[in-house]
């Protein structure tokens, strides 16, 4: 099957389970139709890593620069003025990944709001996007971002796995929404195929997040647990049918929103 080339906006190819095998994982993303990728900062040295990945292939990856929730305890002046500096650079389309995870906890929630913050100073300053996480803490984040509403630019909730009511929640503050193959998962992500019918088409992406959210659905399945962007057409083919569109349609329009979004 043809269809327009794809653009995955999370891939975390910084991950140590694609050092072995890195060209590798990018041929056979180019070879089922994954034409850019936006690879994903997570923490500082993530950040800088991602960074040198889209000097390497200018073009085909592009770089997030932000700090995790779960790594919010390292940040510090040093951390923010790497952050800074990256931004800074065409090479890096956004800010983050940024925001709150209160379900883990692996940083506590007042290290995680001071973080977020700061990364949304950053935003501000420099005028390019938001790339947003958020899970089990709804309230906070609406708070941070609603503390800053009118200065900040465009935004994305990436990885978007909520409900009815945090969809619309962003929906009704402009930001666009990430869906990835947890779309896929019948044990807790079938509430997903409503809700991304709700989501504007000008404001829907897709990704990955490989090496994570690996499609429950694929057959045959792969031996081993490692998602990589080769599947973002799964994905995409999993939203179209959810949405009750044809594979096409919903490619087309996830990539030039993802190019129209992040400047590639």
């Amino acid at each position: 099957m043809t269809y327009p080339p794809l653009v995955d906006i999370g891939a975390n190819l910084t991950h140590e389970s694609f050092r072995p095998d890195f060209d590798a994982v990018l041929e056979r993303a180019r070879a089922h139709g994954v034409a850019q990728m936006l690879v994903t900062g997570a923490s500082a040295g993530g950040s800088r890593a991602a960074h040198e990945l889209a000097r390497q292939h200018p073009g085909f990856l592009h770089a997030t620069a932000g700090v995790h929730p779960h790594h919010a305890i390292e940040y510090d002046e040093a951390t923010d003025a790497l952050l800074r500096e990256l931004v800074a650079d065409p090479l890096v389309k956004a800010v983050g990944e940024t925001g709150l995870d209160y379900h883990r906890n692996y940083s506590p929630h007042a290290a995680q709001v001071a973080a977020f913050e700061r990364q949304l100073a950053i935003a501000i300053d420099c005028g390019k996007p938001l790339f947003l996480h958020q899970r089990d803490a709804h309230a906070d984040f609406l708070a941070c971002l609603d503390n800053v509403a009118g200065r900040i630019g465009r935004a994305i909730v990436h990885c978007f796995t909520g409900e009815r009511d945090e969809l619309i929640a962003y929906l009704d503050r402009g930001w666009s929404i990430g869906i990835t193959g947890w779309i896929c998962d019948e044990r807790r992500g079938t509430h997903l195929r409503e809700l991304v019918r709700l989501i504007p088409a000008d404001r829907l992406m897709i990704e990955t997040d490989a090496p994570y959210l690996l499609p429950r659905d694929l057959h045959p399945k792969p031996s081993h647990r490692r998602n990589e962007p080769m599947y973002l057409a799964h994905v995409c083919a999993a939203v179209a049918a959810a949405r009750g569109e044809d594979l096409a349609t919903t490619a087309a329009l996830t990539s030039a929103n993802a190019r129209a979004f992040f400047a590639l």
